[in-house]
């Protein structure tokens, strides 16, 4: 029987409601409102909209795989987005999105992703070696500005057969430009549109034009040569629709390898960001995590099958993503009327699961705060919720390169932890910036040093 009961509700302002906070320090008001009203909070957006703060694994698995088909991604998260990424699979609903996915996921297969284990292994080998002369000279880096130059080289390397990383300072400013944007446009619904040419509208529009050229540039190269590379780009360039018998048009090809760009660098980036931070603050786990490197790899480089026997590795990553998930929060709306909780949900409501509060409760994690990679072993985590833990969503949309991007990781905490040890500049501002990814907002400067 569907309830009929009110969620616990935030009033706030008269006329603006909660906007404010949950613009500026959505890190900071989402986890309070929580601990104060409950699993299941109505706050109060504006007069008569209001959002619901879901927090709770099973409110959250229902939203995203038990009823998934009573929630979509709303429009407030869909049209600023599309803007960048057009109607790729992050953006599309329905059939579209249906289509693209089927035809996407061959190209992330067990056997497929196998196969890019050594370029990842290369990547990450290359990167280690310019980290050395670094430490010969006692430099220091911005580990964030490292971790997002050595993602997107992997993703434009394994994806697209073509190192893109020579550019990445210009694309690195031309992504954080354009998902800043995005993010002011998501919480600002009434501002001015992209065609009046205001400062920020021309930033942006210069910046997603740099990231047009790069994308459609990789599409004419492969169109003009013909050549099957047997990467993805290959893949959509053959696809074929059951029905035409058409192939995907240039715009289309766009959107999807716009789509794998961003997300399959900057995400991963971020998160590998967060995991040098995390063990510099944390000396014991990283002594833990070298002397799995040195007695699994003595010195040589990881390989695929290496990876089985590298579990604190892995878990290392995980406790990153659990602490600071790149994707921080989810929005949908509701199509239909539902319960989450005991609370009744009303069709066209809009609903936010944050990994960023769910994945620091204190009823489903002992000692949220710290940082704790044993907590992902099987003993331990026999009995947590399925999602209690949801780095990569959850259901039919969980990301389709979620086991790239952990493949991914875990070669590069492998290659370079056993080579360095990093450690933070002392007094270098450490935030968390939840602009569209979860970034560190000032970089994280950091001294490198040959082990």
């Amino acid at each position: 029987m569907a309830s009929t009961l009110t969620a616990p509700t935030l009033g706030g302002h008269l006329l603006l409601g909660n906007l404010r906070a949950l613009q500026r320090e959505p890190l900071r008001f989402n986890p309070r409102v929580t601990s104060q009203l409950g699993h299941v909070v109505r706050v109060r957006a504006f007069p008569g909209v209001y959002l619901y703060l879901v927090t709770h694994p099973k409110d959250v698995e229902r939203v995203l795989q038990t009823n998934q088909h009573n929630y979509r991604k709303p429009d407030l998260f869909i049209k600023p987005v599309s803007m960048l990424a057009g109607m790729g699979i992050l953006t599309s609903e329905g059939d579209l999105w249906l289509h693209q996915r089927r035809l996407m996921q061959p190209g992330f297969h067990r056997a497929k992703l196998a196969a890019l284990a050594g370029l990842m292994a290369q990547s990450a080998q290359s990167a280690a070696e310019r980290w050395s002369a670094l430490a010969k000279q006692n430099a220091t880096i911005d580990a964030a500005h490292e971790m997002m130059r050595l993602t997107l080289k992997i993703v434009s390397v394994a994806l697209f057969s073509t190192d893109i990383s020579a550019d990445a300072d210009r694309l690195g400013h031309a992504v954080r430009e354009t998902f800043e944007h995005v993010s002011y446009r998501m919480n600002h619904a009434f501002s001015l549109p992209e065609s009046i040419p205001t400062r920020r509208n021309r930033r942006f529009k210069q910046a997603r034009l740099l990231l047009d050229e790069m994308v459609f540039g990789l599409i004419n190269e492969r169109r003009r040569t013909g050549e099957d590379k047997g990467d993805l780009l290959s893949m959509l360039l053959a696809a074929r629709d059951e029905d035409t018998g058409e192939g995907m048009s240039d715009l289309q090809l766009r959107d999807e390898v716009m789509t794998l760009i961003l997300a399959g660098h900057e995400t991963t980036g971020a998160a590998l960001s967060w995991t040098w931070y995390l063990l510099s603050q944390n000396p014991e786990a990283r002594s833990k995590l070298q002397a799995e490197l040195d007695q699994v790899l003595n010195g040589r480089a990881p390989a695929l099958d290496d990876l089985e026997r590298l579990p604190y590795t892995r878990m290392v990553f995980a406790e990153s993503m659990r602490l600071y998930p790149p994707a921080w929060g989810l929005p949908r709306e509701a199509i239909g009327d539902d319960t989450l909780g005991d609370y009744h949900v009303p069709a066209r409501s809009l609903v936010n699961l944050s990994q960023w509060v769910t994945h620091r409760h204190p009823d489903f994690w002992e000692k949220p705060d710290e940082f704790d990679p044993e907590r992902f072993t099987p003993d331990r985590s026999e009995g947590r919720p399925r999602f209690a833990y949801f780095p990569f969503g959850g259901g039919a949309r969980q990301c389709i390169g979620n086991n790239f991007a952990l493949m991914e990781a875990q070669l590069a905490i492998a290659t370079l932890a056993q080579q360095f040890t990093l450690d933070l500049v002392p007094g270098h501002p450490v935030e968390a910036d939840p602009t569209f990814t979860l970034r560190p907002r000032y970089g994280l400067m950091m001294t490198i040093k040959d082990r």
